[in-house]
């Protein structure tokens, strides 16, 4: 498949080139987007043939659910079944945003979207140039994020160019994602809100504007083979560099010190080491491809370093990568659940 490349500017829409793009949409084809959290893998989400395209491009397992994007929040009445208040008081407060809704299903969502559930998760993007492509588009556009099944997510073109070119129908270029984490997931089909997936929007966030939300039990435990997953993300091993990474948990002193040891007796045995060091931990490494994901000073660096820093180190080859956790701001556990996925749950407490 012939890839088309086409670079659209946010803060002035070329018309006639999103018109190309929501034209292949309509038509069942697939377009990678740029969202204001990752870029996405478009797919007209009621069109079962359509959907599955993005499941073939991406390897991804049929039993990982889709997200629907909205342009209107009209579409409700169209995918959901049944009236949630949790639900719309949270589209009200952070639509368009990075926020994942989960709803039960209406009939018209095909079981092929759902991952075979009964729910549906659905989102509106803030970005311009993916709030007007699915306007103009008149479809609802089923995207995960545009990368390799258990790749690090996407937040530039050039990442979308690496893992779906010949994939996919058309790439549209609109910059750098801003925040660089996917969208928070919440179910709102009980009494109380449940995050599924940690994102930019925390739980006090939610707790603002529901006064009570939840974590799921499940967030932050190793899946294991039998588990359904409810949301994109929860099963699967995710956002994983080709090395192997581990996380490094404990007081700072007391982890820099066991990385240091841990990257030397990899490297003396002939392995390409990579560690990932803050703004104010980069100079106390000192072997290996040492890489700062941000400042702790201003979490949003880190939490938008993060699946840039692990492509980086697929670049660079290497086969160990070592990580500090990052536990300890309100972004800690978006960024955690991240780090989890992408060393399969390999940790080491120092």
């Amino acid at each position: 498949m012939d890839t088309k490349i086409i670079k659209i500017d946010s803060n002035n829409i070329d018309s006639i080139k999103l018109k190309e793009a929501a034209d292949i949409l309509k038509s069942g084809g697939l377009v990678a987007f740029p969202t204001e959290t990752v870029y996405g893998l478009g797919a007209d989400g009621l069109n079962r043939e359509a959907s599955a395209k993005i499941y073939t491009a991406k390897g991804r397992p049929s039993d990982n659910p889709l997200i629907l994007h909205i342009s209107s929040m009209k579409a409700l009445d169209d995918l959901t079944e049944g009236e949630s208040l949790l639900g719309k008081k949270l589209a009200q407060a952070f639509w368009p945003g990075p926020l994942t809704l989960i709803f039960n299903k209406s009939s018209r969502v095909p079981l092929t979207t759902t991952g075979g559930l009964n729910t549906v998760a659905i989102r509106m993007p803030a970005h311009p140039v993916a709030y007007e492509l699915i306007r103009q588009s008149g479809v609802y556009v089923a995207a995960p994020s545009a990368n390799a099944s258990g790749r690090p997510s996407p937040t530039t073109a050039l990442h979308v160019i690496e893992d779906m070119e010949g994939r996919v129908d058309m790439i549209i270029d609109g910059g750098k994602a801003d925040i660089g984490l996917e969208s928070t997931i919440v179910d709102v089909t009980g009494d109380v809100p449940v995050i599924l997936r940690p994102g930019f929007l925390t739980l006090e966030d939610i707790k603002k504007v529901t006064g009570e939300a939840e974590y799921d039990k499940s967030l932050f435990q190793k899946p294991t083979e039998n588990f359904k997953p409810k949301a994109p993300g929860m099963k699967y091993r995710h956002y994983a560099p080709k090395g192997q990474l581990t996380i490094y948990e404990g007081e700072s002193g007391s982890v820099i010190e066991a990385i240091n040891k841990a990257a030397a007796k990899k490297q003396s045995e002939g392995f390409k080491v990579g560690i990932i060091a803050t703004d104010e931990t980069l100079k106390a490494y000192k072997d290996g491809i040492i890489k700062t994901i941000g400042t702790r000073k201003d979490e949003k660096t880190i939490a938008g370093g993060l699946f840039q820093i692990l492509r980086e180190f697929d670049t660079e080859q290497a086969d160990y990568i070592f990580s500090e956790s990052f536990y300890d701001n309100s972004l800690g556990q978006a960024i955690m659940n991240r780090l989890l996925k992408a060393a399969g749950y390999h940790i080491e407490k120092v």
